[in-house]
This record gives structure tokens, sequence and C-alpha cells, in this order.
């Protein structure tokens, strides 16, 4: 071990102590310990360590996130921002400022992926990443992704007001869209990342719904590329020896059980399909009942059928949403001779998820039959298997949560985030802050709020967040 690394490990240790002292911990003489074990050899009993630095800047981290939701196309308490705005370039020019600020070195890759990197002393050794993303769904929260992003720069801040020095390199990354607002393509910087040739292919002749093509937005965006650029985007299987990614919960287990940290095992994926039936319209007055084939009628009762058959599957985990049901043409006074249904089914177990759908599927030519309607289209756009997070990463975060004497609980997420790629190419794992009903919320409910203008994340909670990151990042850097 080069003094360097000693170095770093007692660093890292008197920070653990400090940290865990500040909220009441551990006595001197298990502290001692505690930074003997961690660093290795016994301590010094000179000076006074840097543990007083460790500081999550609370009040900076609320000011930039209310800065970067004043990026937005809709009016505040809401945030839209989608992929390749005016308000999106901006909030990355935001970004990009934060990470200059704080002396990392910044680069982009073809789509606009930013990493900002602190190099640690053995660069050629495989980075520790974090980040998430920082584009909004419309009319959204100001928490969802960018907690991830801007708290992963504080995280790094905090590490270098304590004077810590990381042996591997740590990298924030700001992904490029996570939500498919735009493209219909969630996650699509992540995905790239992990080496999806299917995405990069299909990049090359999507559009959306104003007909602009994919390279001609990120053009607009001062992302001009040629197709064949896309693949430069993937990423090497060694290029990050671990990735953590800090994020709101988005769901209600950590406010209502009152615990400021979740540690998740494993992130449910989603299968998302499309279905089309197609009957006969026809005036509502004049088409009698049993003449009808109603397209309207087979999509409600399709809709139906995916409760059933998720609520059949005996696991809370298996979930399922119709999210999209559209009527053709659409008029009151007119049979519907068309409908399209979009529908999400997400689980831990691929399986179990797969059982479901394709029981969606039975019942969807079932329906068609009795109706007397044409299944035009039964398509699944995406099956995504689910990810689980590595056992090293979350001991590591553990081991952060309880030295800071912050209870924590472990769960999974049932939403999914750029860290279901990121496990493609990198033992993964991440850490989950409570969400709140906030201050713009009318009437009451149980749930906590996302993608809404409601969601809300507590400072207190955030910093807790940011320093079991910290910590957890030091940790696998000196590993």
């Amino acid at each position: 071990m080069t003094s360097e690394t000693k170095a770093s490990r007692v660093l890292l240790a008197f920070l653990l102590v400090g940290a865990a002292a500040a909220a009441g911990g551990h006595d001197d003489a298990v502290a001692r310990r505690t930074m003997e074990e961690f660093a290795g050899f016994p301590a010094s009993d000179g000076g006074e360590g840097p543990s007083t630095a460790f500081r999550v800047d609370s009040e900076g981290l609320q000011r930039q996130i209310d800065e970067l939701a004043s990026f937005s196309d809709s009016p505040a308490p809401s945030v839209t921002r989608v992929l390749y705005s005016d308000k999106d370039v901006q909030a990355r020019r935001y970004i990009k400022g934060i990470m200059n600020q704080l002396g990392l070195a910044v680069r982009e890759d073809a789509v606009g992926n930013i990493f900002g990197r602190w190099e640690g002393s053995e660069a050629v050794l495989g980075a520790v990443g974090t980040g998430s993303h920082v584009d909004a769904i419309p009319f959204s929260g100001k928490y969802d992704g960018v907690v991830g992003v801007l708290g992963a720069l504080e995280a790094i801040s905090l590490l270098k007001r304590s004077g810590f020095q990381p042996k591997r390199s740590l990298d924030v990354i700001m992904f490029t869209s996570e939500e498919p607002t735009r493209f219909g393509i969630s996650c699509l910087g992540s995905r790239l990342m992990a080496g999806i040739e299917e995405l990069a292919q299909s990049l090359r002749k999507v559009v959306d719904n104003q007909n602009v093509s994919f390279l001609d937005a990120a053009e607009s965006a001062g992302y001009k590329m040629h197709p064949e650029d896309l693949q430069s985007v993937f990423l090497k299987k060694d290029s990050y020896s671990a990735f953590i990614e800090l994020h709101i919960e988005q769901g209600p287990i950590l406010e209502k059980e009152g615990i400021p940290i979740g540690i998740v095992t494993a992130i449910a994926a989603p299968a998302s399909i499309t279905v089309e039936f197609e009957g006969n319209g026809g005036h509502a007055g004049a088409v009698l009942m049993p003449a009808r084939n109603d397209a309207g009628l087979a999509a409600a009762e399709l809709a139906l059928a995916v409760e059933k058959h998720v609520l059949e599957s005996g696991s809370i985990d298996t979930v399922g949403t119709v999210g999209i049901l559209q009527l053709h043409p659409g008029a009151i006074n007119s049979i519907p001779s068309k409908s399209h249904l979009e529908i999400d089914v997400r689980d831990i177990d691929e399986k179990r998820r797969n059982d479901v759908i394709e029981k969606i599927r039975r019942s969807a030519t079932e329906i068609s039959k009795n109706r007397g309607v044409v299944l035009s289209e039964f398509r699944i756009i995406n099956q995504d298997p689910p990810a689980l997070s590595d056992k090293s990463v979350v001991e590591a975060m553990e081991f952060a949560a309880k030295q800071l004497n912050l209870e924590y609980k472990k769960m999974i997420s049932r939403a999914y985030h750029d860290s279901l790629f990121m496990a493609r190419v990198s033992p993964m794992g991440m850490i989950f802050i409570p969400c709140y009903k906030g201050l713009y919320s009318i009437g009451p409910s149980p749930f906590s709020y996302s993608h809404k203008p409601e969601e809300y994340a507590s400072p207190e909670d955030m910093a807790n967040g940011v320093k079991v990151l910290a910590l957890t990042m030091a940790k696998l850097s000196l590993e």
C-alpha cells in the first residue's frame, strides 16, 4: 500500500468517525477502533481530523435545485424539461458550470451524456460512477433525477472539502433522456451506454410527434452526429468498478415508515405493449346493441383483463397499468371503430412478468373473437430484464449508513432508472431518500408524490442521502 493510499484510508476513517460522532453515535474508543479497522493500521494520536468539514451544504443544494427548476417550459411549481429543448440545453449548461466550478474534467458523448470526473491517484483503474438525469416529463416536480445529479456533485464537493483523495476516479454522470417524453424511449442515454445495438439502429430513423428526427433534434441542441457515432456511446465493460445512483423513492414506503434511507436490492423492469383493435363504427343511436362490433368496448375489456392477470400473479411486486387508451373517431355520438392501448407491466421477477404478458395476449385474442373485432396489433415495444444490485455495492452502502447512524431499509425499486442499464456494464446500487407530498398539494392523500409538482424532498433527507453517497463512493474508490 502506498503512503498516499494509506493517507486516504486514514482520512476516510476520520470522515466516518466524525460523521458518526456528529450523528450522536460512537464513543471515542469505538470511534478509534473503527478508524483503525478501516485504515488497516494504528491511528495517529496527533491533531484533529478533517471530520468537522463533513457537513452537507443543504442551503446551497436547495438553491441549485430551485435554480435548475427555473429552466422549465411550464410555470412553477411544475417543471417541464424535454430532451434537446431550449430549456434542456440551459439545464445542461448549468450542470456543466457546476462541474467546472468543482474542478472536474468535463466531457460529453455523442448524444449528450455529460461526465464530470475527479481523477484518482490510480486513474487506470475502473472509476466509481454516480449520477442520474435532469430531464422532466411535462408538469412534473423538481426533485426526480435532479437530486441524483446535484446531490452527487455536492457529495464530490463534500469529499473535496474534507481533503479526501480518491484512488479510483470518481465520475458524476448526467444521463440524456431518462424520461421517454419526446421519442418514446426511456433511459435513452444509459441504454446506449449499455451497448444496445438495436437502439443505435432505431435512433437513425425515429421521429417525435412533430415528425422531427432524433438526429435533427440532437443537432439543434448542439450534438451534430453521423449515425455511426451512436456506437461511440457504448461503454467498455471495465469502464466502471461500481455505479451508485441517489434518487427520491417515488413511493410511500420510506415516508410511511419514517426511515431516512432506502438501500435498493433490485430494480423492476417494465415491458411496454401496444395493442390495437379495429371494429365497425356507426351512429350511436342508429346501430342497435346486438349488431355492434365496438372496438372501444374491446379495449375496455382488455384493460380490466390486465388488472385481473396482474392480481392473479400472487405477488405484490407485479404491477400493470393501462396508461393510454385512445378511441377513434373520439366523438360522443359515434361508436368507436378503432382503439389503441399502451400497457405497462413490471416486476422484479422476469418470468412472472412475462407470464402475465402472455395471459394478456391470450385475452386480447379471445376478446377480439367474442366481440367480432380485429386484433390488428399486439406488439411488445420493450421487454427489459430486471436488475439486481451488486452485493459489494449494497454492503458499501450499508457500511456508510451504519457509520452515519442512519436507519435504513432494504427495498426494491418499482420505478426503473438509469441504474437498470448501468447494471449491464458495472456492479450497481441505488440509495433512496423519502419523497413527500409537498407544499402545493391539494387534498389528503396516503401516498407520496413524484412526477407531479407536489413532489418534495426535505433538506435533511437530501443531506443524509448525500452523506451516504459520499462515504459509499469514498470506500469503493479505495478498493
